[in-house]
């Protein structure tokens, strides 16, 4: 299961609207016989590519897969048949489907004879490379994951407004992958007009990644017309509101699930004021500013009780910074 979540992992931000799912399947004597993932929409399952990896060795085997596979017809044929046909005699599984469509395919092999079991390694999975997608299947909306780097005082950028480089590489490396898995990217007018970012992916060197996520920026203020957002180095969105739902709206009927929120602290304020940010990923870096605009605009408290609380998932450093990762206290988080 660790090895389907590692192939689920891999290809988090390219199957969207579809979850992204690893498999793995062992032979009747407990080898790996065949592994494989989601493919983009309209392609195949991660059981069918693992399934057509393992061909006939598949027989009596077990098929361990991320998420409950699918019983309905969709762009594809149901998992749950492929897995028949392939004749495996046993399915292990790490999330149930929470959708009333595809939900299902557990009792659907069973009642074939099929052992099955669900489970296995479930909150990794949830909190993993499933998180977004379970979030969007149970709630409608996408995901949203606020990222900020910040000073040990709490600042974003000096007080005449330059902000370049308050986390270290490492940091900053690691801000370009969780770009990487995202569907999109939101910032507002105001950094655009301040920082002039391209908000594409990139790699070391500095070269530009094969799949960008969608660019979007929100706001009702002036974009300038050479902005590095608006090159053709990926697609840009403009959305002329400063509503956080019609964004969320707007990135679904685009079937965005994933949805990384960059912006300054007037769009963060906004989003967090709306209870629409899921999760906040901070990079803490070990330095002082002591002037300069803080990392959280307005987000709707006047007084001590009613404070934002947030759980705290987990700790470590990245480079010289602390990557800190939080949820909503008293959510579940991933799952």
């Amino acid at each position: 299961m660790a090895d389907a979540l590692a192939l689920s992992e891999a290809v988090r931000g390219t199957t969207s609207p579809n979850p992204p799912v690893g498999a793995v399947v062992l032979d009747a004597e407990g080898h790996r016989v065949g592994a494989g993932a989601t493919r983009p929409p309209g392609g195949p399952h991660a059981e069918v590519v693992a399934l057509r990896a393992a061909g006939t060795r598949a027989r009596g085997g077990t098929a361990v897969v991320t998420l409950e596979p699918c019983a309905h017809h969709g762009r594809t044929p149901p998992c749950t048949g492929a897995l028949l046909d392939a004749g495996v005699a046993a399915v292990r599984f790490a999330v149930a489907d929470p959708t009333a469509q595809a939900a299902g395919g557990a009792d659907v092999l069973r009642d074939a004879g099929v052992d099955v079991a669900g489970g296995l390694l479930a909150e990794e999975a949830a909190a993993g490379p499933l998180r977004a997608w379970l979030h969007h299947a149970r709630t409608g909306r996408p995901h949203v994951t606020w990222k900020y780097a910040a000073t040990l005082d709490g600042r974003v950028a000096a007080a005449d407004g330059t902000s370049r480089w308050i986390s270290g590489p490492g940091s900053r490396a690691e801000v370009h992958a969780i770009r990487a898995a995202a569907d999109a990217v939101v910032v507002g007018t105001g950094t655009v007009r301040a920082d002039d970012p391209w908000l594409t992916v990139r790699g070391p060197g500095g070269e530009p990644a094969g799949r960008q996520p969608l660019r979007v920026v929100v706001g009702t203020g002036e974009v300038p017309g050479g902005a590095r957002v608006l090159d053709d180095a990926a697609e840009t969105l403009l959305v002329r509101t400063h509503d956080p739902a019609e964004v969320l709206a707007r990135l679904a009927e685009r079937d965005a699930v994933d949805v990384l929120l960059e912006g300054g602290p007037t769009l963060a304020g906004a989003f967090v004021r709306a209870g629409l940010v899921d999760r906040i990923v901070a990079y803490v870096a070990p330095a002082l500013l002591g002037a300069g605009p803080a990392a959280l605009g307005p987000a709707g408290v006047s007084t001590i009780t009613e404070i934002h609380r947030w759980r705290v998932e987990g700790v470590t450093m990245s480079g010289e910074d602390v990557r800190i990762s939080a949820v909503p206290a008293g959510s579940e988080g991933g799952s």
